[in-house]
């Protein structure tokens, strides 16, 4: 299944499904929306299992697209995932994944607005594969982690590389100001994206391609991951994982590039939607 939340950012949404006709149908007579309450109480089942086309039309148009999922409790990060970036980088492939945080609050819609502070200086973007966590995960193998996974979408892993590489501390410095994890604009299930290892990914700055990458070049691959992490810490339904990055972002630019205020960026990956934002100063977001 492809599923999409329509609706403003502190109202109610509207779940939806998209039909193989191409049509986007309310699910919302089948589940109250697609959160991580609705995941554990087996939403995705139920949605499986509904006749989508006894289910009414809606036109996307007019409606601001939501994230996939309600307010994640947990934002987690893979750094340095791709051995080419690790070496625009400058940094040696990881032997085990890098893991860090994200503040729940970066979370937001696909085409909503970065936000951009006078303190930022190295504002920078990351196309990124995230997995959706369907239910509490803790200590499985890697063989057991499909069943674990909701589904797949499409992150901007933002960053503020000064802050992050220059401030000291810890790399959730720069990765946790507001709106810098615009995710979706679908929840694409595993059953229609068993190839998720080999999907195309790519990310435009005004116009000008930046990134260009494929999820067949990951270190660690999705079931790894999600395996791995379950070693340390128990993974809870609609948790967010974004795995890392392909080369192009602004700071492995020779010379570097970085956003400001009414930069344009687009990103996507096949088969799960695309993605538009513009920078925008504090304060002045729709």
């Amino acid at each position: 299944m492809k599923l999409m939340r329509l609706g403003d950012r502190y109202g109610a949404k509207i779940p939806c499904i998209k039909h193989h006709d191409g049509t986007l149908r309310d699910a919302s007579a089948v589940v109250k929306d697609i959160s991580p309450t609705t995941l554990a109480e087996g939403a995705l089942a139920k949605l499986a299992a509904a006749d989508i086309n006894a289910l009414p039309v809606i036109d996307p148009k007019g409606h601001r697209v939501a994230p996939p999922v309600a307010q994640p409790n947990n934002i987690w990060c893979v750094g340095l995932n791709y051995s080419d970036h690790a070496a625009e980088a400058g940094m040696d492939v990881p032997e085990e994944p890098i893991l860090f945080n994200k503040s729940s609050a970066t979370y937001c819609g696909p085409n909503d607005d970065i936000l951009f502070s006078p303190q930022m200086t190295k504002l920078d973007w990351e196309v990124e594969l995230g997995i959706v966590i369907g239910k509490p995960t803790l200590g499985i193998t890697k063989e057991q982690a499909i069943d674990h996974i909701a589904g797949f979408t499409l992150v901007n892993d933002v960053s503020e590389r000064a802050w992050q590489l220059e401030r000291g501390g810890q790399w959730v410095k720069g990765k946790s100001y507001p709106n810098f994890c615009p995710t979706g604009p679908w929840l694409v299930t595993p059953d229609e994206a068993k190839d998720i290892q080999n999907r195309d990914m790519w990310l435009d700055v005004n116009g000008k391609r930046m990134q260009t990458g494929s999820t067949d070049t990951m270190i660690f691959d999705c079931a790894t991951i999600v395996s791995y992490m379950s070693e340390f810490c128990q993974l809870e339904a609609g948790d967010l994982i974004c795995t890392g990055t392909p080369p192009g972002v602004g700071a492995g630019m020779k010379p570097p590039v970085f956003l400001w205020p009414n930069d344009k960026i687009a990103l996507g990956i096949e088969g799960l939607g695309e993605q538009q934002q513009t920078v925008v100063k504090i304060g002045e977001a729709r």
